[in-house]
């Protein structure tokens, strides 16, 4: 298997303790779940060009953008997968990120080169390091495994006449405020999800904001109806004002149990935490220990997300979602037991 193809849910087998897949909650809330049940008798017809319309006003609306500025998704993952439609001649993927972005254009045979960040000074972006000649450029915000919040301001110094800037914001909505989003500016492409806040990972749902020639490019080669009726009403739900101010205290409770987890996982002799602001925790472990202390993790009924599989990273790191106290305990108890073993070995 390409190992950008890799994702959590292979390391998120059924009956494990799941801090491999980044969705908040295991299932959507109720009255959401009621939003979904009502449209059930709808799929007997296509889905519409007016449900489409009504999705993109929801959008558009919640970013300050217009309607014809938005392009609804069957989740990000289609929007990766249109990404050679938009005819590259160089993609320049930022990483240590989400990788089915490069696996998608690789696929197309469009050239892609690497822009690697450095641990050392927190995974920063540079800018001045993407190659002048790029014409696409990807960077996750925050980026997905490091959870490193780029600044918006760093974000605009990548774009340049003839040049897309894609920023992927599916963890946008997890952080407080959503500072350093770019989803309302004009001179960029953004992709946004439903799938992490809203437990909707079965669904595929989510929407491009861009300009409308990109948007129009972007769509070129989709078949007819893509976005189901069930995620059209899942994207207009979730935009409502009261659905963006649920999500925004989701994400205040999420971030005090994010530095609640960080401190307790740093606590374990040998675990080193990353600083992010993401959903998720970038762990680095002793040199050599990292794939003995999944397996051996595994074994206690725990899935952590393998690191290997992200461009500059390696075995000895790993991906955690952040989850409550009492799973965080069983994950804290497992490494210190992983590694204590290893160490006594």
């Amino acid at each position: 298997m390409d190992p950008l193809r890799h994702h959590g849910d292979v390391d998120a087998t059924p009956g494990l303790l799941d801090f491999a897949v980044n969705v908040r909650g295991a299932a959507p809330p109720g009255w959401l779940r009621e939003r979904l049940v009502t449209t059930l008798d709808a799929l007997a017809r296509y889905p519409s060009t007016a449900h489409d319309a009504a999705a993109r006003a929801g959008v558009a609306a919640r970013h300050g953008r217009r309607p014809d500025e938005v392009l609804v998704l069957a989740g990000s993952a289609e929007g990766f997968a249109l990404l050679p439609a938009l005819r590259p001649r160089l993609a320049a993927v930022v990483h240590p990120g989400f990788t089915e972005p490069e696996a998608a254009l690789r696929a197309a045979g469009v050239p892609v080169t690497r822009v690697l960040t450095d641990a050392a000074d927190g995974h920063r972006l540079h800018p001045d390091a993407v190659p002048a000649a790029a014409d696409l450029v990807v960077v996750g915000n925050p980026t997905n495994p490091t959870g490193v919040l780029h600044p918006a301001t760093e974000l605009r110094r990548l774009r340049a006449p003839g040049r897309v800037v894609l920023v992927d914001e599916a963890f946008a909505d997890a952080v407080p405020g959503e500072p350093e989003s770019v989803a309302g500016e004009p001179g960029f492409l953004v992709f946004r999800s439903l799938t992490k806040t809203w437990a909707l990972a079965g669904l595929r749902a989510g929407y491009a904001l861009g300009a409308p020639d990109v948007l129009a490019r972007l769509a070129a080669p989709r078949p007819p109806w893509p976005v189901s009726t069930l995620a059209l009403e899942a994207v207009i739900a979730c935009s409502a004002p009261t659905a963006v101010a649920e999500a925004d205290r989701a994400a205040h409770a999420l971030e005090r149990l994010r530095v609640e987890q960080a401190a307790a996982l740093a606590a374990v002799p040998g675990v080193t935490v990353l600083p992010g602001r993401a959903p998720f925790l970038l762990l680095r472990l002793p040199d050599g220990r990292g794939e003995l202390v999944r397996a051996a993790l595994r074994d206690a009924g725990i899935a952590v997300r393998r690191g290997d599989t992200f461009p500059g990273l390696g075995p000895d790191h790993l991906r955690v979602a952040v989850r409550d106290a009492a799973a965080v305990a069983r994950l804290v108890a497992g490494l210190a037991a992983a590694l204590g073993d290893r160490a006594a070995a």
